[in-house]
């Protein structure tokens, strides 16, 4: 038999609930995913670059479906083998996914110095933990994690006004040859491009930086608008929770309610002292943890005795002021038109 004949399986699976906290650069990801991680029983946040490449391989056309849900499934019961006896866990304190920024820290502490490897599946079992997966820009290729894992998987998109994500995007699509830009590439004309780019290559290359930047997130959001519409049916809809930040960051708790319901979890005073950490609830959607990462990502506080409306200018202003064509700039003034209708009720922010 030819191996292209072998279906390839991974018929047993230790993981039984997970959660995937995901959205493009600059949404708010890493302000949601450790109040997430604060309800009962969800684990650390982890970031999943190895099932992200797979989705990226199969968006490609260069994986087969049944190995890339095979890889998907091993890679995630392997991080939550790990994970639960602190093997591969981040103990670096500067990290937004080190255990030192998780509400219960000492969890990971101890499991150092508790029993692992076989003891571990019958500790899952009892435990009953949920893995939680901070990813970027999955949902849009996620059909592999939607077959890997069917109803045990609750997918919570975050999503943010294009003026919000501006600043963080540009500086990621200025790394896009970095050593440290760890997605998968293709080659076309000559040129090396991250799988995002198929599609738009010539675009890309004529463009500066802050167009670049323009041009990723309307690309970005119009491939996941039409991977959600493409559902073909409601309880793959039931399993993803959009949460826009403004909204979220101003009053959370429908939002909260809905995340606990769907993913079988439960709100705790734990839960409550993390989204006071993340100042959540907030006045200004600008507020937030003053982060050297949120910093280096172009993230500033609220002008003294500023308002969401000179906030939303501010950035506006910033596009023309780094060169954005004039073409650009109606692409963000319809991105950003599009999302005030859809997120905040059609209201004009600037």
């Amino acid at each position: 038999m030819h191996s292209n004949d072998c279906p390839i399986f991974r018929p047993q699976q230790l993981v039984e609930k997970i959660v995937i906290v995901d959205g493009q650069p600059g949404c708010g990801k890493t302000m949601l995913s450790p109040i997430v991680a604060a309800m009962e029983r969800v684990e650390l946040l982890t970031f999943a670059y190895e099932i992200e490449e797979v989705c990226s391989l199969r968006y490609l056309k260069r994986l087969e479906d049944d190995v890339a849900t095979a890889l998907i499934r091993y890679f995630a019961d392997l991080k939550l083998y790990n994970i639960s006896m602190s093997r591969e866990t981040n103990f670096r304190c500067s990290d937004v996914s080190s255990v030192f920024r998780d509400a219960r820290p000492l969890r990971y502490l101890k499991r150092l110095f508790q029993k692992g490897d076989i003891a571990i599946p019958e500790q899952i079992k009892r435990e009953r933990p949920i893995l939680h997966l901070a990813t970027h820009d999955l949902l849009r290729r996620s059909e592999p994690v939607f077959s890997a894992f069917g109803n045990k998987l609750v997918f919570i998109e975050v999503v943010r006004h294009p003026l919000y994500m501006l600043k963080q995007e540009e500086i990621n699509v200025g790394m896009v040859l970095d050593p440290r830009h760890f997605e998968v590439y293709y080659k076309h004309k000559n040129n090396y491009f991250p799988y995002f780019i198929l599609g738009w290559e010539d675009l890309y290359l004529k463009a500066n930086s802050i167009e670049r930047a323009i041009y990723m997130i309307e690309h970005l959001t119009k491939r996941t608008n039409a991977f959600k519409e493409s559902f073909d049916n409601n309880a793959i809809r039931a399993q993803v929770i959009t949460v826009p930040f403004e909204r979220f960051v101003i009053n959370p708790w429908s939002y909260m309610e809905q995340i606990e319901s769907t993913l079988e979890t439960k709100i705790t005073a734990i839960t409550r002292k993390m989204m006071k950490k993340q100042r959540v609830p907030r006045r200004m959607y600008a507020e937030g943890v003053g982060l050297k990462i949120y910093k280096r990502c172009g993230w500033e506080p609220p002008k003294r005795g500023s308002d969401e409306n000179k906030e939303f200018a501010l950035r506006r202003a910033f596009a023309k002021e780094r060169g954005a064509s004039q073409e650009a700039m109606d692409i963000l003034d319809r991105l950003s038109a599009d999302y005030e209708i859809k997120y905040l009720d059609g209201k004009k922010t600037y």
